[in-house]
């Protein structure tokens, strides 16, 4: 899951060097917390937080497959 975010991420972005994924393992569920850029925010999280959700449901229908529940934070 963490490749995919960072791939998704790199894709969009005028920094790609600035992207980091972390895995955080909760009780319930994964989280990954996705850093870019400050100058890329507006780009990962698109106009009326369109692209964010795209993104999450990317990773949370790759995770459905595993049987694992992912969110996915934009920080």
């Amino acid at each position: 899951m963490v490749e995919l975010v960072e791939y998704i991420a790199k894709a969009l972005v005028d920094h790609p060097e600035d992207v980091t994924v972390n895995r955080v393992e909760g009780e319930q569920s994964v989280i990954l917390e996705l850093k870019v850029h400050p100058d890329d925010m507006g780009k990962i999280i698109g106009k009326q937080g369109r692209i964010a959700k795209a993104i999450r449901t990317v990773v949370k229908a790759a995770a459905a497959k595993q049987g694992k529940r992912v969110v996915v934070e934009i920080l």
